[in-house]
């Protein structure tokens, strides 16, 4: 198995021979392409752990920039940048696509799941809450007059008008709104609701 041999040692490749190699593996020279994939191997691989972060991942994501660099080199111009920055770009720009196409999978499994939870329902709680709510209307229901508690009550537990409220009440409708009205302030300021 073939060591990368870092840029610029004995016997590796330096800059202005990557350049020379590209154009051969653009030919389709195999061999080109192994000097090319040992020279630029590590550096595809340490950009491209860095976005990925996770080894087995990145390890695939770069062996399919390698794929591309075979497959662009017929594309790469010499004279708008070297074959390093090329290279480099690549290894990114796939990286982020993985990363992001990873993401959104995620977040297209996880998108119903988070719509489907609820929040676990606290009977007790809420039984409570009802409770000191209703001792509270208690307590405020006490203290309207007598004809306001009865002009609420009858209207709120018997669900009637104002008009059905009169006639059971055997009073004109005008006082009974009066009433309900007087009767209503007054648990809404004994309750502490603010409008």
């Amino acid at each position: 198995m073939n060591q990368p041999l870092p840029f610029g040692a004995p016997g590796g490749p330096g800059r202005a021979d990557l350049a020379e190699v590209v154009e051969l593996v653009a030919r389709g020279d195999r061999e080109a392409f192994s000097v090319l994939y040992d020279a630029l191997a590590p550096l595809v691989f340490g950009i491209v752990i860095k976005v990925v972060r996770d080894r087995a991942r990145s390890e695939e994501v770069a062996q399919e920039v390698m794929i591309d660099l075979w497959r662009q080199a017929p594309r790469h111009r010499s004279d708008e940048g070297c074959v390093t920055t090329w290279a480099a770009t690549i290894a990114h720009r796939r990286a982020v696509d993985h990363v992001r196409s990873a993401q959104a999978a995620h977040d297209r499994e996880q998108g119903p799941a988070a719509r489907e939870h609820t929040t676990a329902h606290d009977e007790v709680a809420e039984r409570v809450e009802t409770r000191l709510e209703s001792r509270q209307v208690r307590r405020c229901l006490d203290g309207l007059t007598e004809l306001q508690r009865q002009a609420v009550t009858t209207a709120y537990y018997g669900g009637l008008t104002y008009r059905e409220v009169a006639e059971s009440l055997r009073a004109p409708q005008p006082t009974i709104k009066t009433r309900m009205r007087d009767g209503l302030v007054r648990l809404r300021d004994g309750m502490g609701v603010t409008t």
